[in-house]
């Protein structure tokens, strides 16, 4: 009677997605893959949030999702099989992944963490017989979106499907049609992603974004140049310095993009990968962005290379690392607990593991931003690499570097910074000659697009850099 109780009932759409033919790709080249399915991942995965879905599980090749709505559910399908159609066009025809996607309305039992029932098994199904490319729909959801989304359906009248004890009327949505719907709030600015290598041989992954005079955001912890652009973490950002500037970013050494495990994970060798992108993009004078343990990036770039930056706008930083600052007891065991934390649970589904970084980096966030933030750590880095990174830096003091800086400078910090002290901004601001120092409201050390501390920012950004 309890076990019931705890167990309810709600109506839902499901989408149940799958590669075609994923076991002769493996059987080809294991390796290339599962790192081509990786990539995929990253740029479809943040489409079932962005249409109001979450996700169940992404086992294998395999996505589950739920959503509220059939209308999201089945926009959503037309914009993964219209992104895939796009990453798929410079693919030669033997390695292309092509997704099959069957979506579902049913009642379906969920509790906290799981959903089951024979709507989903109807999604799966569906998934079974759909064209490689295609989507497939049960009448249920064909009643609702048939005259709402504009797509070319064809019946495909009842059919009988595995372990289902009915028929069920199928539509589907051919691969030519999908790729060719257009569907709403279309990524608006591509970027171009290069590579270069640093000195010890590492790759590099970095973009270009956006046109105008040039802005370089240094990198930092946890980032990945495609993940970011649909991210409602740093997607705000990024899309609206790219409508002034040309902005440059890139993955350090570990995460993203980059090469994903390196030898030498020092501070010097995170400057100079800077110092390799900057001279593969081609810049020459240029603004520097530093965020968070980017402020210290940037700080060392500007005293090593002055002649290189027209100006300086560093937010959420430091001169100090984490282990230098003056800090109790408590507080040096809580770092090292966090430490072995992301050692041994990185990324996993554990709401406790998630929340311990989610109220340090966006203690205001929305449930569906801590998610997204979570899938972050999961795809940027490894749980040792994501330690290694962040020790780069956690023993370092750049105040007596600080009065060497003298190009025009901008520092930001918001009041209540969970993360990083805003004590900490102040005392960077007050270390360089002449810099600015402008508190910015909120509590996020990741400012989010809703609140206050990003229309700072960029008000005082664009102000700044038109100075």
């Amino acid at each position: 009677m309890d076990r019931d109780s705890s167990m309810k009932r709600r109506l839902a759409a499901i989408l149940a997605a799958d590669i075609a033919g994923y076991s002769r790709l493996m059987g080809a080249d294991e390796a290339a893959t599962v790192r081509d399915l990786k990539e995929h991942q990253a740029v479809v995965l943040p489409l079932i949030g962005r249409y109001g879905g979450r996700i169940i599980d992404t086992a294998g090749d395999g996505i589950l999702a739920e959503f509220p709505s059939v209308i999201g559910a089945t926009e959503c399908a037309v914009e993964i099989q219209t992104v895939m159609a796009t990453r798929n066009e410079r693919v030669p025809e033997a390695r292309r992944m092509l997704f099959r996607i069957g979506i579902n309305l049913g009642d379906v039992i969920h509790d906290e963490s799981r959903i089951y029932g024979d709507g989903i098994n109807v999604a799966a199904r569906l998934e079974g017989i759909a064209e490689p490319g295609g989507i497939c729909i049960s009448r249920q959801v064909f009643d609702q979106v048939g005259r709402t989304l504009k797509a070319n359906f064809q019946a495909l009248g009842p059919r009988t499907l595995k372990n289902i004890a009915h028929p069920v009327d199928v539509f589907a949505i051919s691969s030519a049609s999908a790729a060719g719907v257009s569907a709403p709030n279309p990524v608006e600015l591509a970027q171009e992603i290069r590579f270069c290598t640093a000195p010890d041989g590492v790759q590099i992954a970095y973009s270009t974004i956006g046109q105008g005079p040039p802005l370089m955001k240094t990198g930092h912890w946890l980032t990945h140049l495609e993940f970011d652009l649909e991210s409602p973490i740093w997607r705000h950002l990024y899309r609206e310095l790219a409508r002034d500037y040309t902005l440059v970013r890139y993955d350090t050494r570990g995460n993203g993009l980059s090469d994903r495990t390196a030898d030498d994970m020092s501070f010097g060798a995170l400057v100079a990968d800077l110092e390799v992108v900057v001279d593969a993009a081609g810049l020459g004078r240029f603004a520097l962005l530093g965020i968070s343990q980017g402020t210290l990036i940037a700080v060392e770039y500007v005293r090593r290379h002055p002649e290189r930056v027209s100006h300086l706008i560093l937010y959420g930083g430091m001169a100090v690392g984490r282990n230098k600052r003056a800090r109790t007891a408590a507080e040096q065991e809580g770092e090292e607990a966090m430490r072995t934390l992301m050692r041994l649970g990185w990324g996993n589904e554990n709401p406790a593991f998630r929340q311990l970084f989610t109220s340090q980096f966006i203690p205001d966030g929305t449930k569906e931003q801590a998610d997204w933030f979570n899938e972050l750590q999961r795809i940027s880095a490894s749980g040792e690499m994501a330690v290694r990174l962040g020790l780069a830096t956690a023993d370092l003091d750049l105040t007596p570097a600080l009065p060497d800086i003298r190009v025009p400078t901008l520092v930001m910090h918001a009041r209540g910074d969970a993360r990083v002290p805003f004590e900490a901004g102040r005392r960077l601001a007050a270390g360089i000659p002449g810099a600015r120092f402008v508190p910015l409201q909120g509590r996020n050390h990741l400012f989010l697009e809703n609140e206050p501390a990003f229309a700072q920012f960029l008000e005082q950004t664009r102000a700044f850099l038109a100075s």
